[in-house]
């Protein structure tokens, strides 16, 4: 769960590294969370609404640790913008946020699995 708690809190820092457990751990638990209030707004009879409200409410943390991920891979985090071609940019975008961070450190800032957790 801190996973998902430590993306939120740098809500909108799109500078610095983020490691391939960081990305997806919190993308699972994201995942998770859009399932349980999507069916909670079915429930209560509001759907969309809160669905719309919670996507919102994480898009700039999302987008936040995908560019982090990218930057630890060594890419620009404007790679973030070959998902916008179908099917061919979904994939690549995913090999390379699969892909494995550098080890040494690099233009975004040292590796951050030698960096002390706090």
């Amino acid at each position: 769960m801190n996973w998902y708690l430590d993306v939120l809190k740098k809500y909108a820092v799109f500078s610095g590294r983020a490691r391939r457990q960081e990305f997806w751990m919190f993308t699972l638990f994201n995942l998770i969370a859009l399932i349980i209030v999507m069916v909670v707004d079915m429930a209560i009879g509001t759907y969309p609404l809160l669905y719309v409200v919670y996507a919102l409410a994480v898009l700039l943390p999302t987008l936040g640790v995908t560019v982090r991920r990218l930057h630890d891979t060594g890419r620009s985090g404007w790679w973030i913008l070959i998902d916008l071609v179908p099917l061919v940019g979904f994939i690549i975008l995913i090999v390379f946020l699969a892909t494995e961070g550098e080890a040494q450190a690099n233009a975004h800032g040292p590796n951050p699995k030698l960096a002390p957790a706090y």
